[in-house]
């Protein structure tokens, strides 16, 4: 007998309202239904109101977790249309920021992870250690989020030495912390056996439904904004792309822990380039946008951030279109879905590490 369960707008397991109606067969998942927009605000007509300098700061409130991705895609599209190149110093100081909140944001899904599979103390362990990175977050930009970082042309602020030593000591912390995490997470039978062989998203499913981030590339699909197409600085950093075949949640989670790794040997070569250019610009003036089009695009921490903005030549943009990471990869969640149980919903579904915030604008 098909019964509808409905997950939804309000439930204990979705941070942001939207709906799921799951139909299944006693506890076998047949097939999900997806409504969205609740969250819903216009942030797309709002910004064909506002100047480019104040869109940066509304892009920002878009999602307190991707306050640094969303800006850096829009000042992108502007700087595209204005035809204007960052300085070398600007682009480093943004990617350090950048990789802290991807930092920020890995951890933070982490802890949830564990939090809905049960176990509080793994959960209580990782945002302790989450405050480390929005420490320095706030210690550098003066914010733990909403860093009023960006300007077209460049960055507000600049990373000085005295914010360096310690950027380093909490790096050193967070990468000692993760490889304990990543270990917990690969022998802790409880979380195996939430984990390991739910959540199944092939990666042909993947590529034909155009999924992004560590969504994709824990079913193999290989897509990385930073690697395929480089911007600020990451063509001059060392780094892996992160990329499993297992398919399923443990993938997803074993992706987003490796990438901490990885963002903490970003922002290291970030500071010894950061030194080498010390005294360097942080931003160039642009007193006029142009009439014409212009994209940006980001590798945010759920995947690629996408950002299309038209100018008329006026102090405010014609035309702003904005794509989440998320609005690709809910997608895949009937896939996901298809044949685990009703007690695995929750998990698979924040395996995606949904915003519907995002998605909904």
């Amino acid at each position: 007998m098909d019964v509808v369960v409905q997950f939804g707008p309000q439930h204990l397991a979705l941070a942001e309202p939207e709906r799921l109606r799951v139909h299944a067969e006693g506890e076998k998942v047949v097939n999900v239904d997806i409504a969205m927009g609740y969250n819903h605000r216009g942030i797309e007509k709002l910004a064909e109101r506002k100047t480019y300098e104040q869109d940066i700061l509304l892009v920002e409130r878009i999602c307190g977790i991707c306050s640094m991705s969303h800006p850096v895609a829009f000042t992108q599209a502007v700087e595209d249309i204005a035809n204007v190149t960052v300085p070398e110093r600007a682009n480093y100081s943004r990617m350090i920021i950048a990789e802290l909140e991807r930092i920020h944001s890995h951890l933070l899904w982490a802890g949830i992870a564990a939090e809905i599979i049960g176990i509080e103390t793994l959960f209580m362990y990782i945002w302790r250690d989450r405050e480390f990175v929005l420490d320095q977050l706030e210690i550098i930009t003066g914010n733990r989020n909403h860093y009023a970082w960006n300007t077209v042309g460049g960055c507000r602020k600049d990373i000085t030495e005295k914010h360096i030593p310690g950027l380093l000591t909490a790096l050193d912390v967070v990468e000692r912390r993760t490889e304990y995490y990543i270990d917990s997470f690969l022998r802790n039978r409880t979380i195996k056996a939430r984990l390991v062989g739910t959540g199944i998203l092939p990666r042909e499913d993947a590529r034909r439904l155009c999924t992004v981030g560590p969504l994709a590339r824990a079913s193999g699909y290989a897509v990385d904004v930073r690697k395929d197409d480089p911007h600020l600085a990451y063509d001059k950093v060392d780094f892996e792309k992160i990329i499993l075949d297992e398919e399923d949640n443990m993938a997803r989670a074993k992706v987003r822990l490796l990438e901490i790794i990885e963002s903490v040997k970003i922002i290291r070569q970030a500071v010894t380039a950061l030194r080498e250019l010390s005294g360097g610009e942080i931003a160039v003036k642009v007193k006029q946008i142009p009439p014409g089009e212009g994209v940006g695009r980001y590798e945010a921490p759920r995947g690629e951030v996408f950002h299309y903005v038209r100018s008329n030549g006026t102090f405010y943009p014609e035309r702003v279109k904005i794509r989440a990471p998320t609005y690709a990869n809910v997608q895949a969640v009937p896939v996901m879905l298809q044949g685990d149980t009703l007690g695995d919903v929750p998990i698979t579904l924040a395996s995606i590490d949904p915003c519907f915030c995002c998605t909904d604008r």
